[in-house]
């Protein structure tokens, strides 16, 4: 399940810069990895440590973008918690993806998009709890943030 705290805690981690200095080469060869960059990053994953970008051509994981660096750290670390801050709304999907497979926990620092998918399950901590409603959650996550940050 996904959970969300907004606002910090003393474990966050900054996914970016978590991932230049982790990552494992062996990740990229993973499927689920390899669509989140497609989707994300309009990048596709090459061999090795090389993905190639529609726009800058053959890059290094490094050159990834910052939100879907987290969102690999997020999925081949369930248990460490990330600052998903980094990542934009069309990362939200895949957050919610990953929740679906594993049970992690984010914090963020703004309102993001989440999508209407089937089986829409998402834990708010701020406020002890689950929401199977993407408008009862917005509701809830927009009073939390509009209370804590």
């Amino acid at each position: 399940m996904l959970k969300i705290f907004y606002g910090t805690v003393e474990e966050n981690l900054y996914g970016p810069a978590w991932f230049n200095n982790n990552y494992e080469q062996e990740w990229f060869e993973d499927t689920f990895v390899q669509d989140m960059v497609r989707d994300v990053d309009k990048t596709t994953y090459k061999e090795g440590e090389v993905f190639e970008s529609s726009v800058l051509g053959a890059i290094p994981p490094e050159k990834l973008s910052g939100g879907v660096k987290t969102l690999i750290s997020i999925y081949k670390n369930p248990t460490l918690i990330f600052d998903a801050t980094s990542c934009g709304d069309n990362c939200a999907i895949w957050l919610q993806k990953i929740g679906q497979k594993e049970d992690i926990t984010v914090t963020l620092r703004y309102a993001m998009r989440f999508e209407e998918i089937n089986d829409f399950e998402i834990c708010l901590l701020n406020t002890n709890s689950i929401y199977k409603d993407k408008k009862e959650f917005t509701l809830a996550a927009l009073t939390v943030i509009d209370e804590v940050l």
